[in-house]
């Protein structure tokens, strides 16, 4: 029988799952905002791309959770077999969508699009299909991705990294070798964050060295983190946990720059503070929350599958949003409202479909393939 049947399923955080689709839907509306943003200063919801960050975090502490006393019954392998069911399928699908939106995006903001022809763009297609990042010299689009036909795989790369150094190391890293690394990469984190160009870490999406040094601090510490706390935390029980957690999740994402255009490492100490301290102590509370509303439990739910499937589909829509704002001299958020809300509401709709006909039935047919 197939490791990938033999382990027990353990019970899932509720309050965790969605928390995970809270810090989604964040992320989606922080996009469509971004297109009529003119500065980092003028940005609605200003840090959403810290989102990623407590994505990271989140994922080690579940992985942690998830697989640390398993080893006895599970090898690299089939670990390596449940983590690319899980999340595979839908990289595919979200390049897919991208794909299909390619040309749609067609824009003076994405000055390629139109000199790419189609055999091109199906190649660098299949190659997001395995997330192996494509170089510069390949990009199709303008923006420099390792991923244009879908932005956010970027993130997916890191996360694949983060779980291959679980698998051949930090799952035997004992607690305080595990806080060491942990502390090693905080302190990384800060000197990045009080010292950059920008004093914040948004990056990680380029094939580039500056770009990939972005990426590499991105998921160290969240990622350990994460997995530290799983260890060492015990889960006490907090009241009304998703709501308060939910809301200051929100609150910390959504609070304007710091420090404005002359002091960057004021914002950059702001962002440092919410993902050493403030993501952790969320994850904590959400860890320690009940639910127990039949009807919060079914919001929860549903944000919690909806998740993943939003977060890597939704970028082809908002390519399309951004490169229709760019095309038209002065368009705001208020002109904008309706095409934005159907970007949203879009983008959501397109996840649910995803989820319920194609990734839990590839994902249910591939547990079978394999019992």
């Amino acid at each position: 029988m197939s490791q990938l049947n033999t382990l027990a399923t353990k019970p899932h955080y509720p309050v965790l799952d969605g928390l995970r689709g809270v810090a989604a839907l964040v992320v989606v509306t922080f996009h469509i905002f971004e297109a009529h943003a003119s500065s980092h200063l003028t940005q609605i919801i200003n840090h959403g791309y810290l989102a990623v960050d407590f994505f990271f975090l989140l994922s080690g502490f579940v992985i942690g959770y998830a697989y640390d006393d398993r080893w006895d019954k599970l090898n690299i392998g089939g670990f390596f077999k449940r983590r690319l069911y899980r999340l595979q399928p839908m990289v595919i699908m979200g390049m897919v969508i991208g794909a299909a939106c390619f040309y749609y995006s067609d824009s003076t903001l994405f000055p390629l699009i139109h000199t790419v022809p189609v055999w091109k763009m199906l190649l660098v297609m299949l190659i997001g299909f395995t997330l192996i990042p494509i170089p510069v010299s390949m990009d199709i689009r303008g923006w420099q991705e390792m991923h244009p036909l879908d932005g956010p795989g970027w993130s997916l790369f890191f996360e694949y990294l983060a779980n291959i150094a679980y698998a051949l190391g930090l799952r035997k890293a004992s607690k305080p070798v595990l806080a060491l690394l942990t502390g090693l990469a905080a302190g990384v984190l800060i000197h990045y964050l009080v010292t950059c160009k920008t004093g914040d870490i948004t990056g990680g999406w380029s094939l580039t060295a500056e770009q990939l040094r972005v990426g590499f601090t991105r998921v160290a510490f969240p990622f350990m983190a994460g997995l530290l706390l799983s260890r060492t935390v015990k889960p006490a029980h907090f009241k009304n946990a998703f709501i308060w957690c939910s809301l200051l999740l929100v609150l910390v994402l959504a609070l304007p720059r710091f420090g404005g255009m002359q002091h960057f490492w004021m914002n950059g100490l702001y962002e440092a503070l919410v993902i050493i301290l403030v993501f952790p102590i969320i994850i904590y509370l959400g860890a320690s929350g009940d639910i127990n509303s039949p009807v919060t439990a079914k919001v929860s739910k549903f944000l919690g599958d909806l998740s993943y499937p939003l977060y890597i589909t939704h970028y082809g829509f908002i390519y399309i949003y951004t490169g229709w704002v760019s095309d038209r001299p002065v368009v705001s958020l208020g002109t904008a409202l309706p095409y934005a809300l159907l970007t949203f509401f879009g983008s959501v709709a397109v996840a649910y479909l995803c989820l319920k006909y194609y990734d839990e039935p590839v994902r249910a047919w591939l547990n079978r393939k394999h019992a």
